[in-house]
């Protein structure tokens, strides 16, 4: 009842800003991103799509917003805006020489409190759905639900073919018109798949080749040539802290924005075959969020890496060390040797001073992020300076 409330404000906040900046989204195309995982690099490449191609487009994801080839920064904890702060984005993108198009990441927080309102999207795409944020939409259905709005809303859907919640979203169908819906995957029963659409990539991971086949499914949707398509895709490089080796002299060192489940899964099945050593494994769990999530991650990154540390994530309000032993109480391989420090630059430290030739350091949770919340508001932290001081400590250099 509370939240149902505070939307209607939320949703006041969103007319009252569409209102004062006279909705600028109406002069552009908009391509909204959403999904559990891989949001920010599939609405990053298509951003590097479009630019390659000429195109006047801006971009708004959980790293920043690039408006006009300025870069602005959202600030902390932040994917989609407030409705003020995204639509004075938009007012800026219309200012552009030939403004065109606007590629925004959107979390399902952000379309159940209407921060969105007011803009239509021109292609909806959607990445996956796993089991999170379910502290905040309490069941998995409420989750797919919420996510449905923008791809109902938009004028094209773009799908995941492969997802379970394909089977669950497919009525949308029925509501779009003409070529308004649109698949991807890896099977030949997907509109756009690797055999239909063959490209060449940089980049690692299966489940980056997913979030490839949907920036080439809203591209194609929008009229894209498919040789532009091609060449912009063979030349992306992951956003910041995707995939991100920051260290690889004898050793390894990774920092990647791996928060769920899922992400951890796709991240630690991907580096696994190709560490000669150990695999190490840096992570905690956010605090005020989704607790049901916390065992689940402890067993999966147990299944891959050889030593887990367990440490602080936001723990917010709650003691660390209790969000710590609810990972932990996931771990049920007894092969992997876990490790837990509250302080995140000492597990960082811990980690990177016992790496030896061949081994690989995974540190997962903060990635981009500027801060860390302990309960008493936002304080500095930067995992790339973690590590600089880490790999200083143990007096390697860099």
């Amino acid at each position: 009842m509370w939240r149902d409330t505070k939307n209607v404000y939320h949703l006041f906040i969103a007319i009252l800003a569409n209102i004062l900046y006279r909705f600028p989204s109406k002069k552009l195309k908009i391509i909204g991103v959403t999904g559990t995982d891989g949001k920010t690099t599939t609405s990053s490449l298509i951003y590097q799509i479009l630019k390659y191609c000429g195109f006047d487009v801006s971009m708004v994801t959980s790293v920043g917003a690039i408006i006009n080839n300025s870069e602005f920064p959202l600030g902390f904890h932040v994917t989609t805006p407030s409705p003020f702060k995204l639509q004075s984005f938009i007012r800026k993108a219309i200012a552009g020489k030939n403004p065109k198009y606007l590629v925004l990441e959107v979390t399902s927080h952000a379309i159940d409190q209407h921060r969105i309102w007011g803009i239509p999207f021109e292609v909806g795409v959607l990445t996956n759905i796993t089991n999170e944020h379910l502290d905040y939409h309490k069941t998995y259905d409420n989750y797919l639900r919420t996510k449905a709005k923008l791809l109902k809303s938009a004028k094209t859907a773009v799908l995941n073919r492969d997802d379970k919640s394909y089977l669950f979203l497919e009525y949308i169908k029925s509501l779009k018109k003409d070529n308004g819906w649109i698949t991807y995957g890896m099977s030949d029963n997907s509109d756009i798949n690797s055999n239909s659409f063959p490209f060449k990539t940089k980049i690692d991971g299966n489940f980056n080749r997913y979030n490839i086949l949907a920036s080439i499914a809203a591209c194609k949707a929008i009229g894209v040539e498919d040789e532009k398509i091609r060449e912009a895709v063979s030349t992306f490089e992951l956003p910041m802290a995707r995939m991100d080796t920051v260290f690889d002299n004898g050793f390894d060192v990774m920092i990647d924005f791996a928060h769920t489940p899922n992400a951890l899964e796709q991240i630690l099945s991907s580096v696994k075959p190709k560490v000669k050593g150990r695999l190490i494994h840096v992570f905690g769990s956010a605090g005020e969020r989704d607790y049901i999530k916390r065992p689940e991650m402890g067993k999966i990154s147990a299944r891959y890496a050889d030593v887990v540390i367990l440490t602080s994530e936001d723990p917010r309000s709650e003691p660390p060390e209790k969000i710590i032993d609810q990972i932990e109480a996931g771990i049920d391989n007894k092969k992997s040797t876990v490790l837990k420090n509250i302080n995140r630059q000492e597990a960082i430290d811990m980690a990177i001073g016992m790496a030896r030739k061949g081994d690989f350091v995974l540190l997962t949770g903060k990635g981009h992020e500027k801060s860390m919340n302990f309960g008493k508001g936002e304080e500095p932290w930067s995992e790339y300076e973690a590590v600089e001081k880490a790999l200083k400590k143990a007096g390697i250099e860099t």
